[in-house]
Formats: C-alpha cells, sequence, structure tokens
C-alpha cells in the first residue's frame, strides 16, 4: 500500500480520510471466460457495507454496461464475447438496508468496583447503560425562549438580530396552531407520511405473563 493522504468529497461537501492507495490487477467474473483490467484503489476507513465501489473509470476502462433493474452488469472480454455479471438479489437488499441504518458512534463500557468496607454508594447514573448516549443533534448556538400563547414555548438562536427577532416573533406567535406539539395533535395523518412501527418476529408466539407475589399481595390489598 502506498500512503495517500488527499480527502475524498461527497456531494453535500463531506468528506472521507483515505490511508493510502494500492493497485491491483482485478479479475472479473469465474470459470474460462474472463477479464482482467488493472485498478488503482483508494483506501478508505469508513463504515460501510460494502468492500469495493468501484467507479466510472473502472466501469469505462472495463466496457461495462451496468443494469441496476435487473442487477446485472455486460463487458466485452478480449475475445469479443459478451461476459455477463449477475449480482445477489438477496445480498444487495442486505446492504441497501445495513446502509440505511444511522452509525452510532462506539460507546466505551466502564468497569465500577467498589472495594469492602468502602462507604461511598453507586448513583443510578453510575449504573444507568442510557447516559451518555444522546446523540441527538445540538444547536451551533446559544439560544433563549420564546414563549407562545398555548403555553408552549421554543428557543430562538441568540445570533438573530434585532430587525430578524422582531420579524419572526410575530410570525412564530400568530401561526402557533400549526406546530405540532405531540402525536395528539396529528390526528388523520395517512400511514405513507409517518408510521411507527415495532420490530418484531411474525412467527413470534404471545406469551401470558406469570403473576407475581408483588401482583398477588397488591391485588390482595386492593380486595381489602
Amino acid at each position: 500500500m502506498v500512503p495517500y493522504d488527499e480527502p475524498i468529497y461527497g456531494f453535500s461537501g463531506e468528506h472521507v480520510s483515505t490511508r493510502g492507495y494500492i493497485d491491483l490487477h482485478t479479475v472479473f467474473r469465474e470459470g474460462t471466460q474472463t477479464k482482467t483490467i488493472p485498478i488503482r484503489f483508494l483506501i478508505v476507513d469508513a463504515p460501510t457495507s460494502y468492500n469495493i465501489l468501484l467507479g466510472r473509470p473502472s466501469l469505462n476502462t472495463l466496457g461495462a454496461i451496468v443494469s441496476t433493474p435487473h442487477l446485472a452488469m455486460k463487458f466485452p472480454a478480449s475475445s469479443g464475447v459478451i461476459l455477463t455479471i449477475h449480482y445477489d438479489q438477496c445480498l444487495a437488499r442486505e446492504c441497501y438496508m445495513a446502509s440505511l441504518r444511522p452509525q452510532l458512534p462506539i460507546q466505551q463500557t466502564n468497569h465500577i468496583e467498589r472495594s469492602p468496607g468502602s462507604s461511598i454508594a453507586l448513583s443510578g447514573d453510575d449504573l444507568d447503560p442510557r447516559i451518555g448516549r444522546d446523540v441527538r443533534l445540538e444547536p451551533v448556538e446559544d439560544t433563549s425562549p420564546l414563549e407562545l400563547p398555548n403555553g408552549n414555548s421554543i428557543n430562538l438562536g441568540t445570533g438573530l438580530n434585532s430587525d430578524e427577532r422582531a420579524t419572526i416573533t410575530p410570525i412564530l406567535i400568530n401561526n402557533t396552531d400549526l406546530f405540532a406539539w405531540s402525536a395528539a395533535d396529528l390526528p388523520g395523518v395517512d400511514p405513507q407520511v409517518a408510521s411507527n412501527k415495532l420490530s418484531i418476529y411474525k412467527e413470534a408466539r404471545y406469551v401470558s405473563q406469570k403473576k407475581t407475589q408483588a401482583w398477588r399481595r397488591t391485588s390482595a390489598s386492593s380486595q381489602d
């Protein structure tokens, strides 16, 4: 591998750092009818479901015609015979679904110990695995609350000048009824617009939970 540190830029300006590049003679198709072309691969450290991404220079060198509806690619061999590569429908679907999942940062696990006889008590935050897993977007600047007539409030950036704030404030106050503050404010929404689905197995059987001792004591107390 040859060191190379020029980043790759995406459509919206995001960049991916590169580790280096390597030149490989890549063989397309298996069996007796194959085609080999040299390709320079850039090596990146990115969370992706794909091992290799082929760009237009490689496809042009191969002379390939790609059909995405059929998940197939045709290209001429050195002998002039047209070769075809078919992709795995199930594997392509799995890679596509994996690319849609958000990539959460790797969480660090801390090992907490308390020596025998220690008077230090562990709080709930020390044992709660949810602490530190909030990856929601945060404002890039300080905000100040704006009280609305219905009792709710929204936050406005302190970077707004007086003219911008004077223009935005009456618009927000006069259109308070357009905001959805809870699910009850969205009756009759088409499921194609927004829906909530539980990720469960259709083959799973219903299991009745056994009544615990605490439930029996509570039931007896309510009868008394």
